[in-house]
């Protein structure tokens, strides 16, 4: 039985799996509460039935979060069984991490073989993204393990000629919508042109499946949204980030077009630009709308550090870029205080845009990247821009050059051998999602998991091939293997030299050499050596992968730099350790203590602008209200509706300003006219004078700014 057990077991790839699962999950406890935007919406999850359900922001069901419920409610059930913790929260998008190194394993070892597989695991395992995004709270690492259950389900469908296999893959891309919407239609072209071309049924049944899949998968797809929309808006939370206060407009609007246009993206996690509030933002260059944010970040705030190795990771003070621009601006204009508080801020913000567009050229050392979150400029070539390059493209050459090996015999009159059929569903993967990350308008680094299977898929798959056709082919297919391994060790020590005040010449040498003379063996000794050539040809794709093993070991190595924008690499050396709004999940207990102590049974300790400043304090139990959702936009409030909250004893108590994103310039000159502020030295125990002091350092999301409290009473 051991014996037996041994034979079945391919210890290769359990140590790929102990290697990705010690990538995706070792230190993980010591990320606090990770995004903690998605982490307050867990706490308040855990509350109630109704809160799970809407995945609401806030305990009082106030808003939801910017995404719909189904990864949150596996991150509720894992706070469930270990309490709340940032671990227990980004546990499950750590495993499935793993898991999908596991699938991509067995999705490859039945056409490609168990060398394939094991090359396409660990390239997957190692592709930096992949561990970076795995270890936070965000959801894009749940989403692919989810789409690959669905290639499996569909390969399995169409190797036993089973529908209900089918329609099941089909199904899991209508879960993904559930977890990040129209991101996971992104895949859904590889489905069909696999089902189309690998389906061994007449064309009349296959249609017919295909119809029934389609209409499951829409119908999941559709399902929580229909329901949530068809409640009347008084008996369910504002959906958080859309404008019309819809989960459908949120889902082909902010979350779908214009993800590929980058319009409407003045909100981070919102769903457009602040209407009717008065405020007017200036794009920043590279086509991005001003105080675009990640999910779950401060509207304006930087990436991870990425603008550049140099680039310090994230100080809280470019939290505020604009947003408290914006604050200052909309409050009384009659103000003396107010007016040099504007002042100040646009200095500031000035000087963090000039900071900030050193990184648009590119990068670390200022090189073909950009963008405000380091997305480089559209265009053919985008993927292999630094701030791109780094996080998924280090082995896409060889990639590119294993399609081409896998393809090179395809025929249009001949039928398809399986290893054809299912190149042609990773190329219909890699091909359309790599083009929307080519041209579009807005997205963030760690959306790039989304390429990493096909990729890995290629590597493994392609390095078959080519050996395959370096051994038996002459003329320029068997020198694809060599080539291909010259021009990936090429773009790796060009993408390195961008990294070399960080990490020094070693690692270019290194692997520059390597693969130089590796590949050099292999076209200078094709004939005199067929067996060393084996041997020398996965060495030298090993050596291929020791930078993306590197660079997805930084986490690990230097911390994460930031769990609400992940990226990998080793822009962190140097800085501490430092995570982009670190102040901001700590509270202030000065403030907690009075408003308690103050109250008068309201339902809400206190209201708030935005969500960066309210998530604190819910994560520690508190009950605040984000008066205007994630980003300060979200039109949830009119003046009216905030007076009737304030008759009804539901908020008493405001806090204003901080340098977080902004929130409505008529609720804000509403309070300010109706309200009473209430003295720093009171609740804060710091005088107006010194509000600025480092006594003041714990309030979240200020960016070094002063708040203000205000009670109003009516």
């Amino acid at each position: 039985m051991k014996k037996f057990m041994y034979k079945r077991m391919d210890l290769i790839l359990l140590g790929i799996i102990l290697l990705s699962a010690f990538l995706n999950i070792y230190n993980i406890w010591k990320n606090d509460y990770a995004n903690a935007y998605y982490t307050a919406a867990v706490k308040s999850m855990l509350e109630n039935f109704h809160n799970f359900f809407y995945a609401s922001f806030d305990p009082a069901g106030f808003v939801t979060v910017d995404k719909p419920p189904l990864t949150f409610w596996i991150q509720t059930l894992s706070a469930a069984i270990f309490g709340l913790h940032g671990w227990s929260v980004m546990l499950p998008q750590a495993l499935a991490g793993v898991g999908s190194v596991v699938l991509l394993y067995f999705l490859l070892k039945p056409t490609f073989g168990i060398t394939g597989a094991r090359i396409a695991s660990l390239t997957m395992a190692i592709t930096p993204i992949v561990p970076a995004i795995s270890r936070s709270n965000n959801i894009d690492s749940m989403l692919v393990f989810t789409l690959l259950i669905g290639v499996w389900m569909l390969f399995k469908g169409v190797r036993k000629n089973k529908a209900i296999w089918v329609i099941g893959a089909f199904a899991m891309i209508g879960l993904g919508f559930n977890m990040k919407m129209m991101q996971a239609f992104m895949v859904a072209p590889a489905f069909y042109l696999f089902y189309i071309t690998a389906a061994k049924v007449k064309w009349k049944k296959k249609i017919g499946i295909l119809a029934s899949a389609t209409a499951v998968m829409m119908a999941l797809s559709l399902s929580w949204a229909v329901v949530v929309d068809s409640v009347s808006a008084g008996d369910r939370p504002y959906m958080g980030s859309s404008q019309t206060n819809s989960v459908l407009e949120l889902a082909f609007g902010y979350n779908g077009v214009a993800r590929l246009t980058g319009q409407g993206q003045s909100t981070p996690g919102g769903g457009g630009a602040d209407k009717g509030n008065g405020n007017e933002m200036q794009a920043p260059p590279n086509g991005m709308e001003q105080g675009e944010a990640p999910e779950g970040m401060p509207s304006g705030a930087p990436p991870n550090g990425q603008g550049g190795p140099n680039q310090a990771n994230g100080a809280n003070a470019t939290n505020s870029d604009d947003s408290a621009s914006n604050d200052s601006s909309n409050t009384d204009s009659s103000s003396t205080q107010d007016n040099t508080n504007s002042e100040t801020q646009t200095s500031e913000d000035n000087g963090q845009r000039d900071f900030l567009s050193k990184g648009d050229q590119g990068g670390p050392g200022g090189q073909n990247g950009g963008g405000m979150f380091n997305t480089g400029t559209p265009g053919f070539f985008r993927l292999f821009q630094i701030g791109l390059a780094d996080q998924i493209s280090w082995v896409l050459p060889f990639a590119l050059f294993g399609c081409v090996g896998l393809l090179s015999g395809i025929r249009l009159r001949k039928q398809w051998s399986d290893e054809e059929k299912e190149s042609l569903f990773w190329l219909a993967w890699l091909g359309p999602v790599g083009v929307f990350f080519s041209i579009a308008g807005f997205f963030h680094q760690y959306y790039l998991i989304m390429l990493a299977s096909p990729i890995a898929a290629f590597v493994g798959a392609g390095w078959v091939k080519l050996f395959k056709l370096y051994q038996t082919e002459k003329g320029f297919k068997s020198m694809l293997l060599p080539i291909a391994i010259l021009a990936t060790t090429a773009f790796e020590v060009f993408t390195l030299k961008s990294y070399i005040d960080q990490i020094g010449m070693v690692w270019s040498i290194g692997v520059g050499g390597a693969g130089t003379l590796l590949s050099l063996a292999l076209f200078f000794f094709k004939q005199k050596e067929k067996r060393a050539t084996y041997f020398v040809s996965l060495a030298a794709l090993l050596a291929l992968l020791v930078i993306p093993a590197f660079w997805a070991s930084t986490p690990i190595i230097y911390g994460d730099g930031n769990s609400v924008m992940p990226a990998a690499g080793p822009t962190t050396m140097g800085n501490g350790n430092m995570k982009m709004g670190e102040g901001q999940n700590s509270i202030n207990e000065n403030l907690v203590s009075y408003l308690k102590k103050n109250s008068d049974g309201e339902t809400y300790l206190f209201a708030t602008s935005n969500a960066s400043s309210a998530a604190p304090y819910i994560i520690e139990g508190e009950t605040v209200m984000a008066m205007g959702g994630f980003s300060g936009s979200d039109p949830i409030l009119t003046t009216e509706k905030l007076e009737e909250m304030v008759k009804n004893n539901e908020v008493k108590y405001f806090l204003i300003g901080g340098g977080g994103p902004g929130g409505s310039s008529d609720l804000q000159t509403w309070i300010k006219e109706h309200g009473e502020e209430v003295p720093q030295e009171e609740w804060n125990g710091t005088s107006n004078n010194d509000s600025d002091s480092d006594s003041n350092s714990g309030m979240p999301g200020r960016g070094g700014q002063s708040e203000t409290l205000y009670k109003v009473e009516l």
